[in-house]
């Protein structure tokens, strides 16, 4: 599924997939619908400023946003993967994760990567979240009704 009013993917592949009960979000980064990138800054002289912070607060509320999509949200992931340029980054990555996260939260890789689809990305993050297709039925609910 491709979520309207979400950065386009960058190829032939959607934002999330869903299977059953499971929604499956494709490697997510801090680009906006526009283009551009929150947490990228370049000056005239085409020197960059990259922030870790702002870039991984992005990415989840990009996640969030794609999730509520699919009729849930950061607390419906099971398993997310997170993809750094560099691992001297870590620190303001889980700094940033932990206000949206705690123990409580999903299951959790982080890897160091060469590069990532643009000069501007720092992070990329995916994930598995568990979103019911249908709201189970009370036991009250599921008997037919009464003549």
């Amino acid at each position: 599924m491709i979520v309207p009013g979400a950065a386009p993917p960058r190829g032939r592949f959607p934002h999330i997939r869903r299977a059953g009960d499971l929604v499956f979000v494709s490697g997510t980064s801090s680009r906006r619908p526009d283009g551009t990138f929150a947490g990228a800054r370049a000056d005239a002289m085409g020197v960059t400023d990259l922030d870790i912070r702002a870039q991984t607060r992005a990415v989840l509320d990009n996640l969030a946003r794609l999730l509520a999509a699919a009729g849930g949200g950061l607390e419906d992931l099971v398993s997310v993967t997170t993809y750094l340029v560099g691992m001297n980054d870590f620190g303001g990555y889980n700094e940033v994760y932990g206000e949206y996260f705690d123990e409580g939260g999903p299951a959790r890789t982080t890897v160091a990567v060469h590069q990532l689809p643009h000069p501007h990305l720092l992070i990329e993050i995916s994930g598995v979240a568990h979103i019911p297709q249908h709201a189970p039925v009370s036991p009250s609910r599921s008997k037919e009704p009464r003549p």
